[in-house]
């Protein structure tokens, strides 16, 4: 078979069959629709091993109501189940922070609600080992990656163990997986030994027993977790440590008669393996089974362009690097310019690109300027509480790739529509460095169509210390430099900030001070959301200990749900 063959990759025995096959190396189910998109996991991950010549099948959203023929119609594979419950952890896609139920799935066609169960990665793997008990079962994805040591379950209000020990899976891969993926794949086809297997970075899976390894980091059981909510935070704080450094060690936390174990991370990947990720034959659409019906998170990234993976920002809420990592890992120009050249053949495209971007946009190609620095460093955040000196935040590269990106045929704009951080070109005194103004400049006049979102998120230090944000002055320098570039360009353009609420160490004195702060004065001001606690961010171990795992100091805590819909509601009610 032809590893660069573009067939469409099958979802069910008809379309296998059409393709000649006699088994299938990999099934893969998954919670959302199937795009075969570079934006969508499931997809990379079955054009990747496609690429090493492995058949991989795809059963997307399983009814796991009825007799559970979705999960027999293929059979078993030769290998393994792959199994994850979509882009969203499944529970965050269901509920609001309210934890009322959303009455519609972005990731479904039609936007149809519904489609995929609560704790989509513990139910789709329980019923495979129930129907194939000797068939190995691998998760991954946002879900069983945020899940996979002791977490805090804001639905449940309480702490789940990983992951692994609710689902019964073999095995666990976390963050970015087309690395541990196929070297477990390959392992797992060469028969080799069960003790290698284990060797293999991203990995996590549970054995009974006693650890034996010499240098693991022995973390507090989940049990004592579960009793002691210092010992929870303390877990949470030396997880966080390890994660964002280049070289962390395996991680041991003991559960019931045994334990589960984290396996460090690949390196960060290089320039040219970045650029092999997307350079797999993705049709860019939704699988022909929905004969064209609307999937809204298709519709909102069919004309994006990813340009890097992670994020050094440190914010506590987010998520973001606790599965992407920290250390910025860019595609180069070449291979950016390549997929936005394709674009023209893309049905639909008017030559408009709706982002060229990332978690954080503006992070393109920055990295310490002492890679040896940053090798041992063991900071969260390179921005908080204030910049490393070690950092270049030069955009010099990033206008490059702006202006090679102009000057490609059919290309009419490419806007930005991820975030930015402005503290990578702003600080309190004016601009960082000689490619700050232009970069903010361009970005205003030639990569925004009308509106440029950011995210101060709040406007009280002692909340924003909290989030591993910058002070609030560093918005009004913002605005200040945004108001002058508009005003001597001529355009309309607003500035757009972004706010949560009910964060903790947010009472209603903060959001009252946030609603009246006069330099918000005159901006489009309806961007604000409910603070959601999710499972492995520093947030949500604060909203459940009422501490800060880093100092263990006492943090308040609105946890009522009616307050926490006033502390939303006061901010529409500014100037009343």
């Amino acid at each position: 078979m032809s590893s660069d063959k573009a067939y469409m990759i099958p979802t069910s025995i008809k379309e296998v069959k059409t393709l000649g096959w006699d088994y299938i190396d990999v099934i893969l189910f998954t919670g959302d629709a199937f795009i075969d998109h570079p934006s969508f996991g499931t997809a990379v991950i079955a054009r990747w091993l496609q690429k090493f010549g492995y058949r991989v099948a795809v059963v997307p959203q399983p009814n796991w109501r009825d007799d559970l023929r979705d999960f027999r119609k293929l059979g078993a594979p030769r290998l393994y189940f792959g199994v994850n419950a979509g882009a969203m952890d499944s529970m965050v896609n269901h509920y609001t922070a309210a934890k009322r139920l959303r009455s519609d799935d972005a990731y479904t066609p039609e936007g149809r609600a519904g489609q995929r169960p609560d704790y989509a990665v513990t139910v789709y793997t329980k019923i495979l080992k129930q129907l194939w008990p000797e068939v190995p079962v691998v998760i991954g994805g946002i879900e069983a990656s945020l899940r996979r040591v002791t977490h805090y379950d804001y639905w449940q209000d309480a702490l789940k163990p990983s992951i692994l020990i609710d689902s019964g899976a073999d095995w666990l891969c976390y963050g970015m997986g087309e690395r541990p993926m196929i070297e477990l794949t390959k392992a797992i086809e060469a028969g080799r030994n069960i003790n290698d297997i284990r060797k293999i970075p991203q990995l996590g899976f549970y054995m009974d027993g006693k650890c034996r390894l010499k240098d693991a980091v022995i973390l507090n059981s989940y049990e004592r977790c579960c009793k002691d909510k210092v010992a929870f935070a303390e877990n949470f704080h030396v997880i966080e440590t390890y994660a964002n450094m280049m070289h962390p060690p395996v991680l041991v936390e003991p559960v019931g008669n045994g334990y589960v174990q984290i396996n460090p991370t690949f390196p960060p990947a290089s320039q040219s393996e970045m650029d092999s990720f997307w350079d797999l034959p993705f049709t860019k659409l939704p699988h022909p089974r929905y004969k064209g019906k609307h999937i809204p998170a298709f519709e909102m990234i069919k004309f994006s362009v990813n340009t890097h993976r992670g994020c050094f920002g440190g914010c506590n809420f987010c998520t973001i690097a606790a599965h992407q990592g920290k250390f910025i890992q860019e595609r180069s120009e070449e291979s950016i310019l390549k997929e936005i050249k394709g674009l023209n053949d893309l049905p639909g495209f008017a030559g408009n690109i709706s982002d060229v971007g990332a978690p954080t946009a503006n992070m393109y190609g920055m990295h310490g300027k002492d890679p040896e620095l940053c090798g041992k460093c063991r900071r969260k955040s390179c921005l908080f509480p204030s910049p490393c000196k070690n950092m270049d935040r030069s955009h010099a590269r990033l206008l490059k790739l702006y202006e090679q990106i102009a000057a490609v045929k059919g290309i009419r704009h490419a806007y930005i529509g991820s975030g930015i951080r402005y503290d990578l070109f702003l600080d309190e005194k004016g601009f960082v460095d000689e490619t700050s103004y232009p970069y903010l400049k361009e970005l205003i006049l030639e990569h925004t169509s009308g509106r440029l979102k950011v995210a101060p998120e709040h406007t009280e230090d002692s909340v924003l210390k909290l989030m591993a944000k910058p002070s609030f002055k560093l918005f009004e320098r913002l605005r200040i430099e945004f108001d002058n570039i508009v005003r001597s360009s001529g355009r309309k353009c607003e500035l757009v900030p972004y706010f949560i609420s009910a964060h903790p160490g947010c009472g209603m004195r903060e959001m009252r001070n946030l609603a009246s702060n006069p330099a918000l004065r005159g901006l489009y001001m309806d961007q604000v959301q409910d603070f959601t606690p999710t499972p492995m961010t520093t947030s949500s171990v604060m909203f459940y200990t009422g501490l800060d795992p880093k100092g263990l100091q006492k943090v308040f805590v609105e946890r009522d749900l009616k307050k926490k819909k006033e502390q939303k509601s006061f901010f529409f009610r500014r100037g009343k």
